[in-house]
């Protein structure tokens, strides 16, 4: 399992993932599931991957391939629209499923299904973010909803519920992002660093800023701390019951 995550606010879109494919007792393999892919002054595209890890390595070899060959009729650039794009990664995703699907039906190694959060920006046109289901149907952001996640998102969802509106600055989105993920990699062993973040201001169609965070970097480990201490200071301000002495509760 993985979680992936993006968001959507009026300054850009912030992209964010773990790499981990795999944990076990003694077997805990990494892979980067965030791509980009940029054209300066034209577009940029992020593609991020969850689910069979065959399937979404297929369908990013077969991106690549289409972006170096001359007969593609659609890639990441012939698209004149992004939800365009998105359509066309479903189709990809679709096709690599169908090729593997029976054997790994035969063998019992699980389902050939992959999810995508797809996003970036045309000149000339909003930032948009768009998540693509295994069945190659694809949805996107709104001002309601502005965040789209795939994997084990369910830890990290109530920071995303409680912070995140498109008026939030770009950098506190950031943040959220990052403790939604720290959230997840705390109660989920299969979701795990190293943790990707990307951060695109809208406009600036060149490569988005990038970090790497592992557990030891320093900027993981003080947002870290500080969102523990946080949560238990807000913890020992909740209000007491009736029943409890005076003298537990928490001056202001």
């Amino acid at each position: 399992m993985t979680y992936c995550l993006a968001i959507s606010v009026n300054k850009g879109l912030v992209f964010a993932s773990d790499s981990r494919t795999n944990a076990g007792v003694d077997y805990v393999t990494t892979y980067s599931k965030m791509h980009s892919f940029v054209w300066p002054d034209e577009r940029f595209c992020i593609l991020l991957t969850a689910g069979n890890l065959a399937t979404s390595q297929a369908v990013i070899n077969n991106i690549k391939a289409d972006l170096n060959g001359s007969g593609a009729k659609m890639n990441l650039c012939k698209g004149n629209y992004l939800h365009e794009v998105a359509h066309y990664v479903g189709r990809l995703s679709q096709s690599e499923q169908r090729k593997h699907a029976e054997a790994l039906k035969k063998s019992g190694n699980g389902g050939a299904e992959a999810s995508f959060i797809f996003g970036g920006q045309i000149a000339g046109q909003s930032p948009e973010i768009y998540l693509i289901y295994p069945q190659g149907n694809c949805i996107s952001a709104s001002p309601e909803t502005p965040y789209l996640q795939i994997g084990e998102n369910k830890y990290g969802k109530p920071i995303l519920d409680r912070i995140i509106t498109p008026t939030t600055s770009l950098e506190d989105a950031a943040r959220c992002a990052l403790v939604s993920l720290e959230s997840t990699v705390r109660s989920n062993i299969s979701v795990g660093p190293p943790l990707e973040l990307a951060i695109h201001h809208t406009d600036t169609l060149s490569e988005p800023v990038r970090l790497k965070l592992t557990l030891n970097s320093p900027l993981y480990k003080s947002l870290q701390k500080r969102w523990n201490e946080g949560l238990h200071r807000a913890f020992n301000r909740l209000p007491r019951f009736d029943w409890e002495e005076k003298s537990g509760a928490v001056d202001d």
